[in-house]
């Protein structure tokens, strides 16, 4: 399968809220209950590039396949460098490679930040094996669960914590880290 990784432009963004909002109706990876529309896309992705982080489209035979961004972890400035990783695929690129290509690029664009810690926060625990999975395939370790925290389609749910610290031994920060402001008192 011929796999493209891609920066996001303004023109994705219809197909990108069409598959979050499809998993906003349909699935658990979000504990949103109304999908957003183009235009609140479209300031969530501003939203990220203005912090100079990546987002990103992958694209299998010329068609979306899925998308990939890092966001801020914390608004605090202690916490600049570290940033939360989201990945979605379309259901028909699922199993395909897709995921482990948006992640592979996403943790080496991160890196190249001069960033620490990708964090991970997958819903619904017990559906989302291959997502955990992806992540622990990547290099990411467990660090908890908040359970029941979230509720949707008439059940409590999970989300399982995971991290992945790209200089694991300690080393200082390279770089100033996120600009996040004066951050939240």
């Amino acid at each position: 399968m011929a796999r493209t990784i891609r920066d996001a432009s303004a023109d994705d963004l219809p197909a990108i809220a069409a598959l979050y909002g499809h998993e906003v109706l349909n699935g658990t990876a979000t504990f949103e209950l109304e999908p957003p529309g183009v235009g609140e896309m479209q300031l969530r992705f501003e939203a990220v590039r203005r912090h100079g982080l990546p987002w990103l489209v992958a694209e299998a035979e010329g068609v979306f396949a899925g998308y990939a961004y890092a966001s801020p972890f914390r608004p605090r400035p202690a916490y600049r460098y570290g940033v939360e990783v989201s990945i979605y695929v379309e259901t028909a690129a699922r199993g395909r490679g897709v995921g482990r290509a948006l992640m592979e690029v996403l943790t080496e664009r991160v890196r190249g930040l001069g960033l620490r810690h990708l964090i991970a926060a997958i819903s619904d625990s017990d559906s989302s094996a291959a997502s955990i999975a992806l992540h622990r395939a990547a290099g990411f370790g467990d660090a908890g669960v908040y359970r029941q925290v979230g509720w949707k389609f008439d059940q409590w749910l999970d989300v399982t914590l995971m991290q992945l610290d790209l200089h694991p031994d300690g080393a200082p920060p390279q770089g100033p880290g996120l600009n996040l402001g004066g951050g939240l008192a």
